[in-house]
This record gives C-alpha cells, structure tokens and sequence, in this order.
C-alpha cells in the first residue's frame, strides 16, 4: 500500500508548522522521516491520520485517504503517542483495542509475542520500562496486521539491544513481508542502518527526499570526489598533488584529505611518484553528515516555539 502525501500545509496562529509539503512512501522499504525538533514530523504525522485537519493538501493510502478507509485498524497501524491504562495490564490494553475494532482477542497473544512481550504480557503496564512500553505501542499497532505501519520515534527508551531488535524487525516487516512502514526519528545513526530511503523536512517544507544510495551519490558528486589517503610519504605526496592544483588538507602526521580526484587517481600518482600507500579510500558522506549539511539554519521553530509542540497544545 502506497502512501501519498501531497501538498500539505498547516498554520497554529504565527507558526506554518507544514508547508507545501509532498512525498511518497512506498511499500517494501522502510522510509526515515527527519528533521530538526520543530520542522513539523509530528504534525505531518497527525494530518496524515485524519487527528489535525490540514490547511491544504491530502494524505492518501493507495489513493484513499484515512478516514475513509475501510476497517482502518487493519489497513494502517500507527503510534505516535503511548497510551496505556497503568493499573491494566499489557494483554489486557491489547484486548481493549481487538474488542473496538473487532479483532480476536487471540491477536492480543500473538502481537505481544512478536514484539518480545510475550512473557511480561501479564504484567501491569504501569510497571513497564520506557523501551517494554513502545514494544507495547509497536505491538498495538501490529494487531490489525496493517500493510502500513506510521512509527513516531519508536526507538526513544530502547536498549542497544532493544535498538537493534527493532532495526531487523522493522526491516523484515518492510523486506520480507512487503509492508509500508514510516519511521520518525531524531537517531540518525540508527536510520542511516534501518532505512531504505529517507525524507529531510525543515521549516515545515520538504529538503530532499530519496534512497540513501542516491543522497549519498548526490552528496558526494557535491563534494567533487573526496579520497582520504593515509601514507608514510604523506608531505611528498601533499606536495606534488598541491603542485597540480589539487586541493590537499593534511588530517595528521600521515593523513590527507583530496578533493577533486578519484581514488583510482590518486593511486595512479602516488604509484607514478613511487609513494607507499598504506590507505586509499573515497570517502562515503554518512546520514549525519548529510542530515546537517541539508538542514543547516534549518531549526527556525525550534527558537521561536516548536511547531510540533504547538499541534500537541491545540489538540490538547
């Protein structure tokens, strides 16, 4: 099932929260949604499931949007906020929502196993750790085995093991399964190992949006082939490159940064000049790198008062 947003926009008083803002996310990948604390993920979130009315614009899942779908708890499953009765326990949160939406109570069992709960099911919610408490979220999400899966920030409160668990959970869901899953999240390191593809916001408008590999390509292409060189002979090679008009930055007793070359290249003149290698790689940008280099005075909402926290006030 595929997402569509389109044209989005939302103003709370002063603040536009979203602005124009359109992507896709399609099914069998996991997309990460990022962006600075205030460029509006939360109230895109919330618009897309029919919690806050959009200003302009539409969210669509295969072409129908979320209130009109039928038996909704079985097309989408969503978490962005956890809620839970304290004194219940984590079954029997579970039950409550399979009697509202008319699932057999057995996908209580069921979901909480997939999630790792299993044995702590009796237990009373209240009693959860912050990390058992989005397994919780991510499992009342799972009951209506949706084939779209809308996750806010679902690793805050993981352990690294429990970051992990969800890394592979939520890839298989997407890989193997062929699920649409949308993930926000503030680890960039952790979507940079979980995430197929990505969408950058800021200020409520859309950045960039696309696969790792082609924002990485995109980056790079940018940075005009950097190659990090690590070599005894490092200054002779510093200086023959200089002298060719390369720019060459020395990053230790025997390190370079090169710009404007290929590693094939610098290999190639380090070998004409007789120079030993000990290292020879293009550097790769990483998702953080990426991540600030798009959204540099990007964190405008965030000094002026968040516009997420504006929407989480208004439908207060």
């Amino acid at each position: 099932m595929q997402v569509e947003v389109r044209g989005l926009s939302k103003t709370f008083g002063p603040v536009r929260a979203v602005d124009d803002l359109s992507f896709t996310v399609a099914p069998g990948q996991v997309t990460g949604f990022l962006g600075p604390n205030g460029a509006g993920k939360t109230t895109t979130l919330r618009m897309a499931l029919g919690l806050v009315t959009p200003d302009a614009g539409t969210t669509t899942f295969n072409g129908i949007r979320y209130a009109d779908l039928p038996d909704p708890l079985r097309r989408v499953g969503a978490v962005l906020e956890t809620a839970f009765h304290p004194a219940r326990s984590g079954r029997n949160h579970l039950r409550v929502y399979c009697r509202a939406a008319g699932l057999p109570l057995r996908r209580a069992d069921e979901v909480l196993d997939q999630v790792g709960l299993g044995p702590a099911g009796g237990r009373k919610a209240g009693g959860y750790s912050l990390g058992m408490r989005q397994r919780l979220g991510l499992a009342t999400a799972l009951l209506g085995d949706p084939a779209v899966l809308v996750l806010d920030e679902p690793a805050n409160g993981l352990d690294p093991e429990g970051i992990q668990w969800l890394r592979g959970f939520l890839r298989h869901l997407a890989h193997a399964e062929g699920r649409t899953v949308l993930v926000s999240s503030h680890l960039l390191a952790e979507v940079d190992q979980t995430a197929d593809r990505v969408v950058i916001v800021g200020a409520g408008k859309l950045v960039r949006e696309g696969s790792l590999t082609q924002l990485r390509a995109g980056a790079d292409a940018d940075g005009a082939g950097t190659v990090l060189v690590r070599s005894p002979e490092a200054g002779r090679l510093a200086q023959e490159l200089t002298a060719a008009g390369v720019p060459v930055e020395a990053t230790g007793t025997e390190a370079l940064t090169v710009t404007g070359l290929t590693a094939a290249e610098v290999g190639s003149r380090a070998f004409a000049s007789g120079i030993e290698l000990h290292e020879l790689r293009a550097h790769s940008t990483g998702l953080e790198e990426l991540y600030f280099r798009l959204t540099a005075g990007q964190e405008q909402f965030a000094a002026a008062g968040s516009a997420d926290a504006t929407d989480r006030q208004a439908a207060s």
